[in-house]
């Protein structure tokens, strides 16, 4: 009977989703994050979006191709901001940001705790491979990083103007984008990129990180975690997502948050016994890896970043 109600449980809040889907809010703003062309390009594409996936329902929205990046606004009702806000890094791989799956819904939630969101479509894969200037990052990771200290500087210096509080800008990342979330929370000492303006005077550390089912944080010839994860205690507090079944193992969170541990930086591990990998903020049918939501939620109040929650 459980599984029979979980079932219908799954279709039910499935068939919801796909409705929202289709009155997708549109954001508030689209922010460039240089006035000029990035770090190395000659181009300013915001990117080609990829046919829906006929197997995939709710479909989802993928973008490649992004050599423009761009922060899309979403903010929370005038009366219900807090000041806080949090920067959305989409997985895809870097071949393509999901927009939409891991981008807007999770913007439209962040709102609903009174929280400003930006969603990052940050540079992606080009069609023809080019060489990264620092190897020694994972690869295909540099400009998403660029990208993304780029951001977190640009909303620290316009923090007033969107009614945020400098130190109360944090990011979120899913698979790819948790990867390059990590980055972006353990590289903020040094830029990826030569300074362009006073943009990049300002801090580009976050003042919180949530990695959820970040990918590839393990060094995968020595098994241990990536050393470009510059973790130490100026790292900030995070709390990290994962599923026991994740084909990106989830010892990436784990060993995360073992340095986090060492280094006395406050950190927070869920690990769900399955649910595998790509969920976003949807259900998975017969796993609870869609309440990931709620815990992320406690952990954001008990820092006083969201508002608070309601009571039955």
């Amino acid at each position: 009977m459980r599984r029979f109600n979980n079932t219908w449980l799954f279709l039910l809040v499935a068939g919801l989703s796909l409705c929202s889907l289709v009155e997708a809010r549109e954001p508030d703003a689209v922010i460039d994050l240089w006035e000029q062309n990035a770090p190395g390009e000659t181009t300013r594409e915001t990117g080609v979006k990829l046919d829906r996936r006929a197997n995939e329902n709710p479909p989802a929205t993928r973008i490649k191709e992004i050599t423009r990046p761009q922060l899309n606004l979403f903010q929370p009702p005038a009366e219900k901001r807090n000041g806080t806000a949090v920067l959305i890094f989409p997985g895809g791989g870097y071949n393509y940001v999901v927009a939409d799956k891991e981008g807007s819904e999770t913007a439209e939630w962040l709102n609903s705790l009174g929280i400003t969101a930006f969603v990052a479509h940050y540079r992606t894969k080009e069609p023809k491979p080019r060489a990264q200037t620092d190897a020694s990052l994972p690869p295909s990771s540099e400009r998403p990083l660029q990208d993304g200290q780029r951001a977190v500087s640009l909303v620290r210096k316009r923090a007033a103007e969107w009614g945020i509080k400098p130190d109360r800008i944090g990011v979120i990342g899913f698979s790819a984008g948790g990867q390059a979330a990590a980055l972006i929370s353990t590289r903020f000492e040094e830029r990826a990129y030569s300074a362009a303006d006073e943009v990049d005077e300002i801090s580009c550390r976050p003042d919180f990180s949530m990695l959820i089912y970040p990918w590839r944080l393990v060094d995968e010839n020595t098994g241990e975690l990536n050393k470009v994860l510059t973790i130490n205690k100026t790292t900030p507090p995070t709390l990290m997502i994962h599923a026991h079944n994740d084909h990106a193992t989830p010892i990436s969170s784990i060993l995360f948050y073992t340095a986090l541990k060492k280094n006395g930086v406050s950190g927070e591990l869920h690990i769900y016994e399955n649910g595998g990998h790509g969920y976003g903020m949807r259900p998975v049918e017969d796993s609870n890896v869609d309440t990931w939501p709620d815990r992320a939620a406690d952990w954001l109040r008990q820092r006083s970043l969201a508002n608070p929650g309601t009571k039955d």
